[in-house]
């Protein structure tokens, strides 16, 4: 009966956490194809409505307009190459709030790059210059690619290659993720024995891809 319910509760926490990998890998997915700004005629000439391109298929022209104001705004289709494939009317309106490109909110309007050797250990953090590039829905003013300052990577000096050790050889008894600060779901994995071998599994595979890390949200050092 204890077995049973050890099992049980194994292979629910394998769920949760395999559909947290999933949906965490569909999003970077989403942010690594949304920030194409290449304005080729692989990216513009598609077909589909020309009111349904992305904003670097287009010449959008904003009206005089206070900050944050929902205004109408006029577009044209952008002809590369003397070809077009959508279809529809080329010169059309849209509504947009009225904002240069750098002004939008993080991974909602725009993503940046990061500088994964940009690693700090105290305060204040130092700042990197990152490369931003606006998505394809997102309508604004000025250039859609911009510089910004971001704060370098925040570790406490947690190793992955430890962790990754910790996790092949005693994942089964919640090493990896005691090490890791994980304190609840450390006890969990320590009492059903790693799920009987899926949840250790499923941790070697999540600290390989670098899903799994510290509690406290820094980076490995690697």
């Amino acid at each position: 009966m204890l077995i049973s319910r050890l099992v049980m509760l194994a292979l629910s926490m394998e769920s949760v956490f395999f559909c947290a990998l999933v949906c965490t890998l569909g999003a970077r997915l989403v942010i690594c194809s949304s920030c194409n700004n290449d304005t080729s005629n692989a990216t513009c000439n598609v077909t589909t409505a020309c009111s349904d391109l992305g904003g670097e298929c287009l010449d959008c022209s904003f009206p005089e307009c206070k900050y944050g104001q929902t205004v109408e705004v006029s577009c044209t289709v952008k002809i590369f190459n003397n070809t077009i494939n959508c279809s529809g009317e080329m010169m059309f309106e849209r509504d947009a709030v009225c904002q240069f490109c750098y002004q939008g909110q993080e991974y909602q309007d725009y993503v940046c790059g990061n500088d994964s050797d940009c690693t700090v250990r105290r305060t204040p953090r130092s700042t990197y210059r990152a490369l931003c590039c606006a998505k394809p829905e997102f309508l604004c003013m000025g250039n859609r690619t911009f510089y910004k300052r971001k704060l370098c990577n925040f570790t406490t000096g947690k190793r992955w290659t430890t962790t990754m050790l910790l996790s092949i050889t005693l994942g089964g008894f919640g090493i990896d993720r005691f090490y890791l600060e994980q304190w609840g779901s450390a006890v969990g994995k320590l009492v059903s024995f790693g799920g009987l071998g899926v949840w250790t599994i499923l941790d070697v595979i999540l600290v390989a891809t670098g899903y799994l890390g510290p509690a406290d949200g820094s980076l490995y050092i690697y």
